[in-house]
C-alpha cells in the first residue's frame, strides 16, 4: 500500500511581523528530517503556486499560519478545514490576490480547477494585535516567536500520525472562514 503524500505549507508575509508565523515554522522545518512522503515549502503570499501546487493530489494537507482567534497572543490551535464547505455563493467565481494569501480562496479556485484536496489541517498560532498604524513590522512578536519551536514540534506530530493512518488531532473540527485565517 502506497504512503499518503502530504504537503506541508507554510503561509504568510514576512513584511508584515506575526503574519510570517507560517514562513518561519516552515524554514525550520526545512532543516530537519521530514518523512520523504512529506514536502514542505514556503508559499508565503504565493496564493497560485499553493493552487498548482494542491493540484498535485496530496492526500493530506497541513497549513501553517497566523490565525486569529481571540486568544492570548503565541497560542497554537490545530484546525480542521472542510473542503467541501469552501464553496463561494452562487455565481462567485474564484479569485487570487497578488499580494496575499487566503487559503479559503486559493481551495476555490483548486475546486474551479477540477482539483481535490484530502485532508486540511490548519496549525494556527494566534498573532499578537497589529496596529492599524504599523504598516511594516519586522520579525515576529516575542509571544509568536517563542511558539515556532512548539510548533514545529506539532507540525512533525502531525505528519507522523498521518502517515501512520491516525489521521492527526484538530482541537476544532469545522470549517475555517476568511476572518478566522487571518485575512
Amino acid at each position: 500500500m502506497m504512503q499518503p503524500r502530504i504537503l506541508v505549507a507554510g503561509i504568510g508575509n514576512i513584511f508584515l511581523g506575526d503574519d510570517a508565523f507560517g514562513v518561519e515554522v516552515v524554514g525550520h522545518l526545512m532543516n530537519r528530517r521530514l518523512p520523504d512522503e512529506a514536502l514542505v515549502v514556503d508559499f508565503g503570499i504565493r496564493g497560485l503556486d499553493l493552487a498548482y501546487a494542491l493540484l498535485d493530489g496530496y492526500e493530506a494537507v497541513v497549513l501553517v499560519d497566523a490565525t486569529p482567534r481571540g486568544g492570548p497572543p503565541g497560542s497554537l490551535y490545530v484546525l480542521e478545514l472542510d473542503a467541501d464547505a469552501t464553496a463561494g455563493p452562487e455565481g462567485q467565481g474564484p479569485s487570487i490576490e497578488a499580494h496575499s494569501l487566503d487559503p479559503v480562496r486559493v481551495l476555490r479556485l483548486v475546486r474551479s480547477m477540477g482539483g481535490a484536496v484530502g485532508r486540511i489541517l490548519l496549525v494556527g498560532c494566534e498573532p499578537s494585535p497589529f496596529e492599524e498604524s504599523d504598516d511594516l513590522r519586522d520579525g515576529l512578536s516575542t509571544a509568536v516567536d517563542a511558539a515556532v519551536d512548539e510548533a514545529v514540534v506539532l507540525v512533525e506530530s502531525l505528519v507522523d500520525r498521518l502517515l501512520r493512518g491516525e489521521g492527526g488531532e484538530a482541537s476544532d473540527h469545522r470549517v475555517i472562514s476568511e476572518e478566522e485565517v487571518g485575512r
